[in-house]
C-alpha cells in the first residue's frame, strides 16, 4: 500500500501582498454599495472586529497576522519535505479563471506537462511580498501518469470526473493552485514536487455572479431571471470522491501528499452578515468536529448550510476529510486562525500516517 499524507492550508490571495495591504478587502467592503448601511456602522461591529482594527486601522494586526501565516506555511512545508512525496495533489476552486460559460465541470483533474513554466506575476499589476518582477519564472513539474491513473480509477468507480492536459482560459495555474505553491515555497527554496491540480466547482450558483468572489462587493447585484445556475457538488459527494482518491493512490506505486487548499467562511460571501464579516460560529462548529475526528458532522453538513455561511471553498476540505476518513486518520491541528478583519478563518492541519 502506498503511503499518503494529508495536509490542509489556505491560499488566501492578499497574503501575496505586503502586510500593509492585508486589510484591503475590509476597506473595499466599506465602500461597497452592496453592503447594507447597518453593517457599515461601527456601532454594530463585533468586539473581535474592533479589537483587530485597533487604533491604527488594523496595521498592528496585519503585521502579526503576516508573521503568523509565514510561520504556519513553514510548518506545513517542513511536514511535506519530511514526507518527501513523489507527487502532490491539490484540491482547489476555480473562480472564473480556467472555466467560463463554455464548460463548468464539478471536478477536473489536470495532467500537466513535466516541466512547465510558472509565471505567477506575469499579469499582476500589484507589487508582491517578495518584490519579484513580472518576468520572474520558475519551472514546476506536472505528473500526467498520476493524473491518468486517478482519472481512470475514479471513472471506474462511477465518478464521472473531467480531465485536462492543458489550461483552457488561462496560461498556467488558477490562483488556488498558484498560491498554494507560492506559500509552500515561502522562503523561495524551490518546489520540487510534481503537482496534480484537481479543481472543484466550489462557487456553483454564485460562479458567474461572483466572477471570482469580490465581484459580490464591486459589481451591482444582477437581476435574476429564470432558474439560478446549477449548484456545486454536494459536500457528501466531495467526501465520497476524496475517499475514492485515497483508495486510488493507496493502490498506486507513489507516495502522495493530498492537500486541501482553501480558507473557510468568507466575509464577502456571507450574506447573513451583510458581506461584512465571516461566519465564525459556523466555522467553529466544523473546527471542533475536526479536532475530535468527528467526520460525521462534516458529512451531515448540507450544501445550503455551507452556502449560507459563505463556506463555498470548504468543498476542497470536504474532499480531504473524506480521504482521511477512508484512511482512518485523525488530524494534528497546527493552527486555527479566527479573524474578523482578514475576511475568513484559516486552518492548518496534517493527517500523518500511524
Amino acid at each position: 500500500m502506498s503511503e499518503i499524507l494529508g495536509l490542509g492550508m489556505t491560499h488566501w490571495p492578499p497574503l501575496m501582498s505586503k502586510d500593509e495591504r492585508l486589510a484591503s478587502t475590509f476597506r473595499l467592503t466599506l465602500k461597497s454599495p452592496n453592503v447594507p448601511a447597518r453593517y457599515k456602522d461601527r456601532a454594530n461591529w463585533p468586539a473581535g472586529f474592533l479589537a483587530e482594527l485597533g487604533d491604527d486601522d488594523g496595521a498592528s494586526a496585519s503585521r502579526a497576522y503576516g508573521e503568523r501565516m509565514a510561520r504556519d506555511f513553514r510548518t506545513v512545508r517542513k511536514i511535506l519535505d519530511d514526507f518527501a512525496p513523489d507527487l502532490v495533489l491539490v484540491w482547489g476552486d476555480d473562480q472564473y479563471e480556467n472555466f467560463h460559460e463554455d464548460v463548468v465541470p464539478p471536478f477536473c483533474i489536470f495532467g500537466l506537462d513535466d516541466p512547465f513554466d510558472f509565471r505567477p506575476w506575469e499579469k499582476s499589476s500589484q507589487p508582491n511580498r517578495w518584490e519579484e518582477p513580472a518576468s520572474w519564472t520558475r519551472q514546476l513539474r506536472g505528473h500526467r501518469e498520476a493524473a491518468k491513473h486517478l482519472s481512470t480509477s475514479l471513472i471506474r468507480e462511477g465518478f464521472d470526473v473531467a480531465y485536462s492536459y492543458k489550461p483552457l482560459h488561462i496560461d498556467g495555474l488558477g490562483h488556488a493552485f498558484r498560491n498554494t505553491v507560492l506559500y509552500l515555497d515561502w522562503d523561495r527554496k524551490g518546489f520540487p514536487y510534481p503537482i496534480v491540480p484537481m479543481s472543484v466547482n466550489c462557487y456553483g450558483s454564485s460562479l458567474f455572479m461572483a466572477k471570482g468572489g469580490l465581484d459580490m462587493l464591486t459589481q451591482p447585484t444582477p437581476v435574476r431571471t429564470g432558474l439560478p445556475d446549477p449548484p456545486g457538488p454536494q459536500p457528501w459527494r466531495c467526501m465520497d470522491l476524496g475517499a475514492a482518491v485515497a483508495r486510488s493512490f493507496a493502490a498506486s506505486p507513489w507516495r502522495v501528499a493530498l492537500i486541501a487548499s482553501a480558507s473557510w467562511s468568507h466575509s464577502f460571501l456571507t450574506l447573513r452578515n451583510g458581506l461584512m464579516w465571516a461566519d465564525i460560529e459556523a466555522d467553529r462548529r466544523l473546527f471542533e468536529a475536526l479536532q475530535q475526528g468527528d467526520y460525521s458532522t462534516w458529512r451531515s453538513t448540507t450544501h445550503e448550510e455551507m452556502v449560507e455561511a459563505g463556506q463555498h471553498e470548504m468543498l476542497n476540505w470536504m474532499a480531504l476529510i473524506g480521504a482521511m476518513e477512508e484512511l482512518g486518520r485523525k488530524p494534528v491541528i497546527h493552527d486555527y486562525v479566527e479573524s474578523w478583519l482578514f475576511t475568513s478563518q484559516k486552518c492548518f492541519a496534517s493527517f500523518p500516517s500511524a
